[in-house]
């Protein structure tokens, strides 16, 4: 399975109750919003399919075409948190030549190969950091899908909280192992200010819930890269009411959605223990947010301070 994610804040001024977020993410007509509350607030859009004839990525650069649909949905968590995710399965083709588009179309969310199939090499070329232009480009499909839901009317393209939109791309193998007696393992590397990738290998019983992880993945990278670029802008060790005014956006909207694992598999919750423990994503974030909180009643403690001493002197005067 290939898959990139693109992850941003959502253009509203005001995050958004579940029954709008609702409305915003009926993109397919007819097909329902699968929405959850607990622990919190998570909207899934329906899935759309598009078309793609084009070459695979290839690390080899050997050729190898890939015919069928790449499936996108559209992710809103916490009424605040904006994600557009697009992901196929690639599977080795039966015929050496392009079918009917009617047999791609009744196997949605699966391209199709046309010459041989390394699962590795293509996994390798699709991860790395420069890839052919007329390659697939999961990237821009799930850029289209951000682009769908942020134009909507219903949203006043209005807000407080500016940020960079983050990309994941992402990789996963099935391997063959006995039910129950293997975990999957994934290597996650941050290539840049916005870019990151993770190769995951996964037993064949588990492949599919690696989507679900993977923008959980992505969510809390973007909400923790997010809160360090606000606190190094913020000036965070300066004392003035300017610096805790520009990490206001960050109180107000990212500290309350960090809560990583929720809404993925069970057999997904080795990766994020991993993860855990190398690259430290939530002692990373607890330690930021101590600091946010430490600055904050320091700051606090001073104002009453000069408060009370300056009733002092008028007193005595």
């Amino acid at each position: 399975m290939l898959g990139e994610i693109r992850t941003c804040v959502l253009q509203h001024s005001a995050s958004l109750d579940s029954a709008s977020v609702a409305t915003l993410l009926a993109l397919v007509p007819g097909e329902r919003v699968r929405r959850s509350e607990r622990p919190i607030a998570h909207a899934l859009s329906p899935a759309r399919l598009t078309a793609v004839d084009c070459p695979l990525p290839t690390r080899s650069r050997s050729r190898c075409t890939g015919v069928g649909t790449v499936s996108t949905h559209a992710v809103v968590t916490g009424g605040r948190m904006l994600q557009g995710s697009a992901s196929v399965r690639v599977e080795r083709g039966e015929a050496d030549h392009r079918r009917q588009w009617s047999h791609y179309l009744a196997r949605p969310g699966v391209l199709e190969t046309i010459g041989a199939l390394a699962e590795d090499d293509v996994a390798a070329g699709f991860l790395a950091e420069h890839t052919p232009s007329a390659a697939l480009d999961l990237g821009a499909i799930a850029e289209q899908q951000i682009s769908d839901v942020q134009f909507a009317d219903q949203l006043d393209h209005r807000t407080p909280l500016r940020a960079r939109r983050t990309r994941l791309r992402w990789a996963a193998i099935a391997t063959d192992s006995p039910a129950g007696r293997a975990h999957p393992v994934a290597e996650f590397t941050i290539v840049d200010d916005t870019v990151r990738t993770l190769h995951v290998l996964a037993p064949a019983e588990s492949v599919d819930d690696v989507l679900g992880f993977c923008e959980n993945l992505a969510l809390h990278d973007w909400a923790l890269t997010t809160l360090l670029t606000l606190v190094e802008r913020g000036n965070l060790g300066a004392t003035d009411l300017a610096a805790f005014g520009r990490l206001r956006p960050a109180i107000d909207h990212l500290l309350h959605l960090w809560m990583p694992g929720a809404h993925v598999a069970p057999s997904m919750s080795v990766l994020w223990e991993s993860l855990e423990q190398r690259p430290g994503f939530t002692r990373q974030w607890s330690a930021t947010v101590n600091r946010i909180r430490d600055q904050l009643a320091l700051h606090t403690l001073s104002t009453l301070r000069n408060r009370d001493l300056v009733e002092q002197t008028a007193t005595d005067r």
